[in-house]
């Protein structure tokens, strides 16, 4: 088993607004992110809610606050999408993909988990 599968992925410098879509290397526009999830999102901003139908940006965690967007399940395994930018961040970006849940349930049982 590896590291990455019991402590997460490694942190990466992300651009909020890829570079691909015009987004500059300036700190206003740079955030640290799981490797993985950014993989995962590389050049999209946004995308369709699946519940509402209606498009929605990624959430951007240096505008919007976390806890408007998003909850914990019970457990603290999963991520839950509150808003249309919720729900489209977790689907795009994978945020409840197995190898994070199986990560997340070791920090629950050490107690680090989930945040307050």
């Amino acid at each position: 088993m590896s590291s990455s599968t019991l402590i997460g992925m490694p942190l990466v410098l992300e651009h909020i607004v890829p570079r691909a879509r015009g987004g500059r290397t300036v700190r206003a526009n740079l955030w640290l992110a799981c490797y993985r999830c950014n993989e995962f999102k590389g050049a999209r901003i946004g995308g369709f809610d699946l519940l509402t139908r209606q498009h929605a940006r990624i959430f951007d965690p240096r505008r919007q606050r976390w806890h408007e967007h998003f909850a914990w399940t019970a457990d603290g395994l999963q991520i839950v999408g509150l808003t249309q930018t919720g729900r489209v961040t977790v689907r795009l970006l994978r945020l409840n993909n197995p190898q994070i849940v199986r990560a997340r349930h070791r920090w629950v049982q050490a107690g680090w988990h989930p945040p307050r």
